[in-house]
């Protein structure tokens, strides 16, 4: 990511010292939200982000500030960005960023709070732990990252064990992508708090078998080397390393965009080790139908019988969407038991926070 970095910097050393002091964005009791950029130099300042269609101009008055209201906005967690004369960037007044494996994820944070607590905001509950391990990947020959969520209690129930949900993040993210996007963490602990959960063990590795950005060297070699690593090393460390059940009936797969293709891919073919499934705007195409899920169609008897839950969601404004409806006829006429969340929304993580608070109760 350091030649992003570096742009970023060449854009804000343009701009005069005074704009580091601006903030944006402003957010007022109506939910209305002003942002503001300290830019004189620049002849264009456009906005655009999730909580609005297309993009919006900025208006520069005399003294070089540059402002715009949008809303009012419901509360929500957006991203957006700043584009300056033609240069995507983000909003020097903001500290809250997002951040991802690849350059172009980087976007400014907007976040709108409601009259309420949202599921997915810190409450006053327990809380369970994040924890990072490095591991040596045997199978891909590298030292990788692991993030994993450890429910409440946990340290004080020495003789517990617990279930595992591996859980998988998209294309240009990482591994600690759900507890810094997704909030995961604090969506499980305030399920837990209310009794819609069972508590159990989230595994979060890092969903690239293949360097982000990279071509690969042949279709599906992505897919490959992550599933090598899931299933020689990531599975094993975690059941050696944490009170973890060793059994399919505690195991359960999910994962957003590119992410839930994985999560289909290998929890589909390896019914032996898992029996939940869950698939949150998955990154499938219909061409890769027959060869990716052809053996496990063929078999919807053996399916039905093993798999306890098999979960999709998808946003009817996803681009991906008419590919999860696709998937979802395929099932239907292989006659194989399934959930279908059809929601409204986009590819965005507003969709995938919500489908995990929807697909936790579910497990276990």
């Amino acid at each position: 990511m350091t030649p992003f970095r570096h742009a970023i910097v060449a854009v804000t050393f343009l701009l005069p010292a005074s704009a580091q002091r601006i903030v944006s964005p402003v957010i007022s009791s109506d939910h209305r939200v002003t942002f503001n950029l300290s830019a004189p130099s620049a002849s264009q300042v456009m906005l655009s982000g999730e909580f609005m269609k297309g993009s919006q101009p900025l208006v520069k008055n005399g003294e070089g500030l540059w402002t715009t209201t949008i809303g009012p906005i419901e509360p929500e967690i957006y991203y957006y960005n700043f584009t300056i004369d033609g240069v995507r960037t983000i909003d020097p007044g903001n500290p809250n960023v997002k951040t991802g494996s690849t350059p172009g994820t980087i976007q400014s944070v907007l976040e709108i709070p409601g009259d309420h607590s949202a599921f997915y905001d810190p409450q006053p509950v327990p809380h369970g732990e994040i924890r990072t391990h490095w591991y040596a990947s045997k199978s891909l020959h590298t030292t990788r990252r692991l993030t994993v969520y450890t429910p409440p209690g946990y340290e004080g129930s020495t003789n517990t064990r617990y279930p595992v949900l591996y859980l998988f993040h998209g294309a240009n993210a990482d591994e600690t992508a759900w507890t810094r996007l997704g909030r995961v963490n604090l969506i499980l602990d305030n399920l837990l708090a209310a009794g819609k959960s069972k508590p159990f063990l989230v595994a979060m590795p890092f969903g690239y078998g293949v360097p982000p950005g990279s071509p690969s060297s042949a279709p599906g070699a992505n897919l490959t080397a992550f599933s090598r690593d899931l299933l020689e090393d990531v599975i094993p460390f975690v059941e050696s390393h944490y009170r973890a059940y060793a059994d399919r009936g505690h195991r359960a797969i999910a994962g957003l965009s590119m992410g839930g293709g994985e999560s289909l891919g290998i929890g589909l073919n390896h019914l032996e080790l898992f029996s939940y499934v869950g698939g949150f705007s998955p990154g499938i195409r219909t061409a890769d139908f027959q060869q990716s899920y052809g053996k496990f169609m063929a078999d919807p008897r053996t399916a039905n019988e093993k798999l306890r839950l098999l979960w999709i969601g998808c946003g009817s404004d996803d681009s991906l969407f008419a590919a999860s409806e696709a998937l979802v006829k395929m099932l239907d006429d292989a006659g194989i038991k399934h959930v279908f969340h059809k929601s409204g929304g986009a590819h965005t993580w507003i969709n995938w926070r919500r489908y995990l608070n929807e697909f936790a109760p579910l497990l276990f």
